[in-house]
């Protein structure tokens, strides 16, 4: 499981001395306004250093404001300083993020889970045709990796890119005309996903036709 999560981003100055307006990750604002110590990150796309750029802060004061919290870091001390931290995340360690509830999993947890399905498993509410004509399955067949959540109209959407080797899914389901892994997007739903097993990083499909 991931133990540094983000919680929160830095979307603009506020005030003359360096105060930054920040956005939640998950929607909640009290756990962030009560961090005292948090690390800013930043994906650096410069060709030359490139990487990630980070930098630990200590926090000074927060305050709630209109769906967001207005929060000052020590060490940046004005709106010029603070607006080199625009779209940077603010991490934390697992224990510091937002408390999960029943049904409620970290975006950061689900990322790299093997998505999998179990053929023929009627009690789970799975169907076992096959898609596309393809050998027969193993009980468990990995179908592929969840590379993302995106969030979508009703639902959220796992962004996930196929095996190569699933056995389940015909060629023209699992590659690209240029024979390249598949990328599709399936609904974060209970009519789509069935057990989510983050300690084993593995997730249910319960519908293969979701991939056509």
């Amino acid at each position: 499981m991931e133990e540094q999560f983000v919680v929160g981003f830095i979307r603009a100055p506020h005030g003359i001395t360096g105060e930054v307006k920040v956005e939640s990750a998950s929607g909640v604002y009290d756990h962030i306004a009560a961090l005292r110590n948090v690390t800013l990150r930043h994906s650096n796309s410069n060709e030359v250093s490139g990487g990630t750029e980070t930098k630990s802060c200590s926090v000074e004061a927060a305050e709630f404001g209109g769906n967001c919290v207005f929060m000052k870091f020590a060490g940046i001390n004005s709106p010029e300083d603070a607006r080199k931290f625009n779209g940077w995340e603010i991490v934390v360690p697992r224990e510091y993020a937002y408390h999960l509830k029943k049904d409620e999993w970290y975006i950061d947890d689900l990322r790299n889970c093997s998505l999998v399905y179990e053929n023929g498993c009627k009690s789970s509410g799975c169907e076992g045709s096959k898609v596309g004509p393809a050998a027969e399955a193993a009980p468990v067949e990995k179908i592929g990796t969840i590379t993302d959540v995106l969030e979508g109209g009703a639902a959220y959407l796992f962004e996930v890119t196929l095996s190569e080797s699933c056995t389940i899914l015909a060629d023209n389901i699992r590659l690209t005309a240029s024979g390249k892994p598949r990328t599709v997007l399936v609904p974060f739903s209970e009519e789509h996903i069935g057990r989510i097993d983050i300690e084993n990083k593995t997730v249910q499909l319960m519908h293969l036709w979701i991939l056509e």
